[in-house]
């Protein structure tokens, strides 16, 4: 039986830390994921809109072997600027890449679209997000907000409000592995437009809200077209994005295939996934913390857990989303808190 790390958060993985920074009024916000010890990362996109800063560095066959952190930021493009500010903080407290005298912070990050969302986005010359990467650095640590916080400030998905979901496995051999995660997709979450979670047969506890699966399950499961479609035609206007992470020691190309494995995750939790206005990314990362180097049988259960442990952060995501003045969309709590 698995069980969840002692927070059920991806900083159950020993040596990460994660701040949040997000603007009500903006209905954006930024996710910093902090490594207290250079990381091993590699990345695996599978979406067909990305957005994202400094991913082709963490291609197995290129130099950089380890990272410092990594930024999910909403605001689209703007977002990007994000890792600026993350890279400021680092620096000031001499955390980088040393190379003669220059330090400098390697900080990957990706972005979603949350520019139509009911949000204030008239920010002047600059947007705001340096400031709000700065800032989410500052408020690192090991307990964090989900749902409507960081980059989830502002994320929706098909029918509900989305949010930023998190969550940890601990497997049978010490290993921990735990998931961050974004969820602002233009699949949905819940089975045929109802309360029950795609990701329900991995949940632990009630972690979001233990329905479990609808039986017998609902005939148009998959009739999502009208749901979906009937959002604005905004092509590339969505995007879920993610960092699985595990104490375990990997290599690079270790971190890419646990980055892919996670992606399976996406589609036990979001119907559907990986579409062409999704710029979906997940990044792999390896603290090697736990000291553990572990075999194939060991780095397939590595895999499977990964894929879970994705799905329940998606869910949670979601169950945590809380309502905010000038919503567009409802919060699972507010249109399905009742059931049960």
């Amino acid at each position: 039986m698995k069980t969840t790390g002692a927070r059920n958060l991806i900083t159950d993985v020993e040596g990460l830390l994660v701040g949040n920074a997000q603007d009500s009024k903006l209905k954006s916000g930024v996710t910093a994921l902090l490594c207290e010890n250079e990381a091993v990362a590699s990345v695996q996109v599978l979406g067909g809109a990305p957005g994202t800063r400094d991913t082709d560095l963490l291609d197995p066959h290129n130099t950089v072997e380890t990272i410092n952190g990594i930024v999910l930021s909403g605001g689209s493009a703007f977002g990007l600027d994000a890792a600026s500010g993350v890279q400021a903080a680092l620096r000031e407290k001499g955390v980088g890449f040393q190379i003669g005298e220059a330090v400098i912070p390697i900080v990957p990050g990706a972005i979603l679209f949350d520019m139509i969302n009911g949000g204030d986005k008239d920010w002047g010359l600059y947007p705001p997000y340096r400031e709000l990467g700065y800032e989410a650095v500052r408020a690192a640590k090991p307990d964090f907000d989900t749902g409507t916080a960081g980059a989830g400030a502002g994320a929706v998905t098909a029918e509900l409000k989305g949010g930023l979901g998190s969550a940890s496995t601990l497997l049978d051999n010490g290993v921990t592995v735990g998931a961050l995660v974004a969820v602002n997709s233009v699949g949905t979450v819940n089975v045929g437009g109802g309360a029950h979670f795609w990701a329900a047969p991995f949940e632990i506890g009630d972690e979001f809200g233990g329905l479990g699966l609808p039986a017998p399950l609902p005939a148009s499961t998959t009739d999502l077209r009208i749901k979906f479609r009937e959002r604005q035609n905004l092509e590339g206007t969505n995007t879920t994005i993610a960092v699985i992470a595990t104490d375990a020691i990997l290599t690079k190309a270790e971190a890419k295939r646990l980055a892919i494995a996670a992606h399976d995750g996406y589609a036990r939790a979001i119907w559907p996934a990986h579409t062409p206005f999704d710029g979906d990314l997940i990044f792999g990362l390896a603290t090697g913390g736990s000291g553990t180097r572990i075999n194939v049988d060991g780095f397939i259960d590595l895999c499977a857990a990964a894929a879970a442990t994705m799905a329940r952060a998606i869910a949670r995501g979601i169950y945590d989303a809380k309502a905010e003045p000038g919503d567009l969309w409802p919060t699972w709590k507010a249109k399905y808190g009742n059931v049960g």
